[in-house]
C-alpha cells in the first residue's frame, strides 16, 4: 500500500510538472506585439532659445522637427518659467498691422520636415512670468502632441530687443521691461 501510494504521488507530480512546463512553453509562442510609437519620439528640437525678460511676457523659439512619416501636431506648451503659455502665430490684421495670436489648432510639423519657431512668426508665449528670464538662464519647455505624448526641450535665455509685436489689438507687448 506504500509503494502505491508513493508511485501515485509520483505520477501526479509528474503530470503536473507535464503541464506547467506545456503551459509556460505555449505562452511565449509567436511574435510579441508591437509596442506603438508614441508621436513625440520622432519629434526633436534645436537651436531653442528664450527671450530675457524681467517680469510680464517672453516668447521660446527653435526649430522643430519631425523624423517621422506623419505629420505631428503639437497642440500646448507647459514651463516652470510661466503659469501660462500659449502657442502664437503671427498674421497681419485689418489695416496690416502684424498682431500675433492664439494658433487655436496647434503647431502642424510635416512628416519629415520642420517647423520654424521665429520672432514675428510662430511661436510659445510666455505669459505670467513666475520670476525673472536673465540672459543665460536655461528654461525648460515640455510640449504637448495630439496623441497625449510628450517632449521636453531647453531654451537658453538671451537678451533681443524685437518681439515686440501687438497681441490681437491690444497694446504693444514689450517683453522687455
Amino acid at each position: 500500500m506504500k509503494t502505491s501510494t508513493i508511485t501515485g504521488r509520483l505520477a501526479v507530480g509528474t503530470v503536473v510538472l507535464i503541464l506547467a512546463l506545456t503551459g509556460c512553453a505555449g505562452t511565449g509562442a509567436g511574435p510579441a506585439t508591437p509596442t506603438p510609437t508614441a508621436a513625440s519620439d520622432t519629434l526633436s528640437v534645436t537651436d531653442a532659445w528664450v527671450k530675457a525678460a524681467d517680469t510680464g511676457m517672453s516668447g521660446a523659439f527653435g526649430i522643430l522637427e519631425n523624423s517621422g512619416t506623419e505629420d505631428l501636431t503639437v497642440v500646448s506648451a507647459e514651463s516652470p518659467a510661466a503659469s501660462m503659455l500659449e502657442l502664437h502665430e503671427t498674421v497681419p490684421n485689418d489695416t496690416g498691422d502684424m498682431v500675433m495670436r492664439k494658433k487655436e489648432d496647434g503647431f502642424v510639423v510635416p512628416a519629415g520636415g520642420t517647423l520654424e519657431l521665429a520672432p514675428g512668426g510662430n511661436h510659445i508665449m510666455l505669459m505670467a512670468l513666475t520670476g525673472p528670464i536673465k540672459a543665460g538662464d536655461e528654461i525648460t519647455v515640455i510640449l504637448t502632441l495630439s496623441d497625449g505624448s510628450t517632449h521636453g526641450f531647453a531654451a537658453a535665455a538671451k537678451d533681443y530687443s524685437g518681439a515686440n509685436e501687438t497681441y490681437s489689438g491690444a497694446k504693444t507687448m514689450d517683453t522687455k521691461k
